[in-house]
């Protein structure tokens, strides 16, 4: 069985965000985008992530961007903003995938798939609040987390999984009382988000609407790019298409709405 002593155990590994990472975004906090880069240049893995996240071909560059402050300028504030976060979630992962068919170079994939299209979700929806843009990189977190906590019981999931059809997150929940967006909260509360932020990620889940209408709106769009995004092929053959239930019922009223945006993209 997954213990919540367990999963608290894991939680307590994320380490909180070094003081480079933290000067950086004091800096684009303050749309310092020139400083932010030079502050950043101080962390060489930072700066090879970054690289290599920004040259992923959804970004759509024909030629390679390697330095920092190119790379900033180029994704401006919030996509900075969020590439950071997505670094600090990259610490964690593993290097050897046991649950997922997964390896750095898919996982940096899904990473930047994410972001770019939870931009051009928020831009759609006229939201400039900073922070909010952040929440999306928590559900990579998730995924992390889904394959730590079950690489020492991956045969009892597999057996459960193959006779009862759930998801990996209905698992943990029937494992341990909490699920993957209660750990994501976990993780966003250590690293002193917004508390928006997970609210935002609780409703994304689609069982746990929020009752602020904005928050819950976001939950919906959030819940939709992140079924969207894990029935790309790709994502199918690493086993992520069953991640958590999609609840169709739940974003029934901006789907068309959404399947007109991702047609643009």
């Amino acid at each position: 069985m997954v213990t919540k002593e367990k999963i608290d155990s894991f939680i307590e590994k994320i380490p909180p965000a070094p003081k480079v990472l933290n000067e950086t975004f004091a800096l684009l906090r303050a749309g310092e985008l020139t400083k932010a880069a030079k502050v950043a240049e101080g962390d060489l893995a930072l700066k090879s992530y970054l690289k290599n996240i920004v040259n992923k071909p959804i970004y759509g560059f024909a030629n390679e961007v390697s330095e920092i402050g190119q790379i900033f300028g180029i994704l401006g504030v919030s996509l900075a903003r969020q590439s950071v976060y997505n670094y600090m979630i990259s610490l964690l992962s593993p290097k050897d995938w046991s649950l997922f068919k997964l390896n750095s170079h898919l996982f940096y994939e899904l990473q930047a798939n994410l972001s770019k299209k939870w931009q051009m979700i928020l831009e759609h929806l006229k939201v400039e609040d900073k922070e909010t843009y952040d929440a999306i990189t928590l559900l990579p977190a998730s995924i992390i987390v889904a394959e730590a906590l079950f690489k020492e019981k991956i045969d009892d999931v597999n057996l459960l999984r193959s006779t009862k059809a759930i998801d990996y997150n209905t698992i943990l929940k029937r494992l341990c009382g909490v699920d993957l967006f209660d750990i994501c909260s976990q993780i966003a509360q250590k690293w002193e988000m917004n508390s928006d932020i997970s609210k935002v990620v609780q409703a994304a889940s689609g069982v746990k609407p929020s009752r602020d209408e904005k928050i819950d709106q976001l939950g919906k769009w959030m819940h939709l790019l992140l079924f969207y995004e894990l029935s790309n092929p790709l994502f199918i053959k690493a086993g992520l298409n069953d991640f958590i239930d999609f609840q169709i019922e739940y974003i029934g009223d901006i789907y068309e709405e959404f399947s007109s945006l991702m047609e643009i993209e």
